[in-house]
Protein backbone atom coordinates (compact mmCIF):
# COMPACT_ATOMS: atom_id res chain seq x y z
CA UNK A 1 0.00 0.00 0.00
CA UNK A 2 1.68 3.14 -1.14
CA UNK A 3 0.56 6.46 0.76
CA UNK A 4 1.27 9.73 -1.23
CA UNK A 5 1.48 13.20 -0.24
CA UNK A 6 0.72 16.17 -1.58
CA UNK A 7 2.45 19.71 0.05
CA UNK A 8 1.76 23.34 -1.53
CA UNK A 9 1.92 26.78 0.54
CA UNK A 10 0.25 30.02 -0.84
CA UNK A 11 0.81 33.47 -0.05
CA UNK A 12 -2.10 36.11 0.08
CA UNK A 13 -1.74 40.28 0.83
CA UNK A 14 -5.00 39.50 3.06
CA UNK A 15 -6.15 39.89 7.12
CA UNK A 16 -6.25 36.28 8.61
CA UNK A 17 -10.08 37.15 9.86
CA UNK A 18 -10.05 37.37 5.76
CA UNK A 19 -8.22 34.65 4.80
CA UNK A 20 -10.51 32.26 7.58
CA UNK A 21 -13.88 33.74 6.38
CA UNK A 22 -13.53 32.96 3.15
CA UNK A 23 -11.51 29.16 3.58
CA UNK A 24 -14.32 27.97 6.76
CA UNK A 25 -16.98 28.98 3.85
CA UNK A 26 -17.72 25.53 2.08
CA UNK A 27 -19.44 26.73 -0.48
CA UNK A 28 -16.08 28.61 -1.42
CA UNK A 29 -14.81 25.53 -2.41
CA UNK A 30 -17.16 26.37 -5.84
CA UNK A 31 -15.15 28.73 -6.08
CA UNK A 32 -11.68 27.38 -6.50
CA UNK A 33 -12.21 24.17 -8.65
CA UNK A 34 -12.27 23.96 -12.12
CA UNK A 35 -15.34 24.50 -13.78
CA UNK A 36 -14.35 21.51 -16.04
CA UNK A 37 -15.19 19.52 -13.18
CA UNK A 38 -18.57 20.15 -12.27
CA UNK A 39 -18.83 20.19 -8.18
CA UNK A 40 -21.70 20.68 -7.08
CA UNK A 41 -22.32 20.95 -3.38
CA UNK A 42 -25.32 18.51 -2.18
CA UNK A 43 -25.43 19.08 1.53
CA UNK A 44 -23.40 19.62 4.51
CA UNK A 45 -22.24 23.22 3.55
CA UNK A 46 -25.39 25.53 4.98
CA UNK A 47 -22.97 26.84 8.20
CA UNK A 48 -18.95 27.48 8.21
CA UNK A 49 -16.90 24.65 9.57
CA UNK A 50 -16.81 22.80 12.67
CA UNK A 51 -15.82 19.44 13.89
CA UNK A 52 -18.28 16.53 12.79
CA UNK A 53 -19.43 18.23 9.33
CA UNK A 54 -20.10 16.23 6.81
CA UNK A 55 -20.73 17.52 3.14
CA UNK A 56 -21.58 15.58 0.31
CA UNK A 57 -20.76 16.71 -3.64
CA UNK A 58 -20.58 15.47 -7.26
CA UNK A 59 -17.31 16.00 -8.64
CA UNK A 60 -16.29 15.08 -12.24
CA UNK A 61 -12.48 14.26 -11.68
CA UNK A 62 -11.32 12.34 -14.85
CA UNK A 63 -12.56 11.45 -17.97
CA UNK A 64 -16.18 13.01 -17.40
CA UNK A 65 -17.17 10.54 -14.91
CA UNK A 66 -19.19 11.56 -12.13
CA UNK A 67 -18.41 10.76 -8.51
CA UNK A 68 -19.83 11.06 -5.30
CA UNK A 69 -17.67 12.72 -2.66
CA UNK A 70 -18.59 12.56 1.19
CA UNK A 71 -16.14 14.10 3.28
CA UNK A 72 -16.21 14.41 6.96
CA UNK A 73 -14.59 17.49 8.77
CA UNK A 74 -12.52 15.93 11.49
CA UNK A 75 -10.86 18.64 13.45
CA UNK A 76 -11.41 22.58 13.08
CA UNK A 77 -9.05 25.44 15.41
CA UNK A 78 -10.10 29.05 14.56
CA UNK A 79 -8.05 30.99 12.33
CA UNK A 80 -5.23 28.31 12.67
CA UNK A 81 -6.64 24.84 10.57
CA UNK A 82 -8.69 22.19 9.62
CA UNK A 83 -9.07 18.55 8.50
CA UNK A 84 -10.80 16.95 5.91
CA UNK A 85 -11.32 13.31 5.43
CA UNK A 86 -12.96 11.52 2.40
CA UNK A 87 -15.64 9.16 4.07
CA UNK A 88 -16.66 7.95 0.55
CA UNK A 89 -15.41 8.92 -2.95
CA UNK A 90 -12.60 8.38 -5.60
CA UNK A 91 -9.44 7.34 -3.73
CA UNK A 92 -8.40 5.03 -0.86
CA UNK A 93 -7.41 7.46 1.32
CA UNK A 94 -7.58 11.16 1.64
CA UNK A 95 -6.41 13.42 4.49
CA UNK A 96 -6.46 16.86 3.87
CA UNK A 97 -4.78 19.58 6.72
CA UNK A 98 -5.83 22.76 5.67
CA UNK A 99 -3.01 25.63 7.86
CA UNK A 100 -3.35 29.29 7.79
CA UNK A 101 -0.75 31.73 9.57
CA UNK A 102 -0.38 35.12 9.70
CA UNK A 103 2.55 36.49 7.88
CA UNK A 104 4.54 39.68 7.38
CA UNK A 105 2.10 41.63 5.04
CA UNK A 106 -0.22 38.84 4.33
CA UNK A 107 -1.59 34.96 5.05
CA UNK A 108 0.18 31.92 3.95
CA UNK A 109 -2.25 29.04 2.76
CA UNK A 110 -0.23 25.36 3.63
CA UNK A 111 -2.14 22.68 2.33
CA UNK A 112 -0.83 18.56 3.39
CA UNK A 113 -2.88 15.89 1.90
CA UNK A 114 -1.99 12.04 2.41
CA UNK A 115 -3.64 10.13 -0.39
CA UNK A 116 -4.11 6.60 -1.79
CA UNK A 117 -5.39 5.86 -4.88
CA UNK A 118 -7.65 3.15 -5.29
CA UNK A 119 -7.20 0.11 -7.70
CA UNK A 120 -3.83 -1.09 -6.25
CA UNK A 121 -0.54 -1.46 -8.83
CA UNK A 122 -2.64 -0.29 -11.43
CA UNK A 123 -3.40 2.94 -9.76
CA UNK A 124 0.05 3.25 -8.66
CA UNK A 125 1.30 3.14 -12.08
CA UNK A 126 -1.47 5.08 -13.19
CA UNK A 127 -0.34 8.16 -10.08
CA UNK A 128 2.60 10.35 -12.14
CA UNK A 129 0.54 10.30 -15.45
CA UNK A 130 -3.11 10.61 -14.02
CA UNK A 131 -3.19 11.20 -10.02
CA UNK A 132 0.12 13.51 -9.56
CA UNK A 133 -0.33 16.16 -12.23
CA UNK A 134 -4.28 16.62 -11.66
CA UNK A 135 -3.92 17.53 -8.17
CA UNK A 136 -0.89 20.33 -9.18
CA UNK A 137 -3.35 21.26 -12.07
CA UNK A 138 -6.18 21.56 -9.16
CA UNK A 139 -4.00 23.80 -6.57
CA UNK A 140 -2.67 25.88 -9.57
CA UNK A 141 -5.94 26.83 -10.25
CA UNK A 142 -6.60 27.71 -6.84
CA UNK A 143 -3.63 29.53 -6.92
CA UNK A 144 -4.62 31.57 -9.91
CA UNK A 145 -8.12 31.99 -8.23
CA UNK A 146 -7.21 33.26 -4.79
CA UNK A 147 -4.64 35.48 -6.46
CA UNK A 148 -7.43 37.07 -8.59
CA UNK A 149 -9.48 37.07 -5.58
CA UNK A 150 -7.43 38.34 -3.07
CA UNK A 151 -4.39 39.87 -5.28
CA UNK A 152 -0.60 38.76 -5.51
CA UNK A 153 1.47 38.52 -2.48
CA UNK A 154 4.61 41.09 -2.59
CA UNK A 155 6.80 40.72 0.14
Amino acid sequence: MKIYTFHRKQKFPISLDEAWNFLSDPKNLKIITPDYMGFNIESGADRPLYAGQIIQYIVTPILGIKTKWVSKITQVKHKEYFVDEQLYGPYSLWDHKHFIKEIKDGVEFEDIIHYKVPLGILGQMAHPFLVKPKLEEIFEYRQKKLTELFGEYKS
